[in-house]
């Protein structure tokens, strides 16, 4: 995919099912830790509660969060 105009996806756009149910665990984590929003953050531990309910992606979710509680910490 290239980084033309027509190509470029904000991240912010993600769904829940887009961040989560990437074909590799790679790619799950990079949606992960595009979550730069706490409300992002809590519909996509949602989704995976009521989805899937796997464990470590529900960790890095946790992860991901005390990040983002940090940084507001740091602001």
């Amino acid at each position: 995919m290239s980084d033309t105009p027509e190509h470029t996806q904000d991240s912010s756009r993600l769904s829940p099912a887009q961040r989560l149910e990437a074909p590799n665990t790679r790619l799950i984590d990079a949606g992960i830790e595009t979550i730069n929003e706490m409300d992002t953050l809590r519909a996509c531990i949602a989704y995976e509660n009521k989805h899937q309910q796997r464990v470590p992606i529900l960790r890095r979710l946790e992860r991901r969060a005390n990040e983002l509680r940090s940084q507001d910490d740091d602001d």
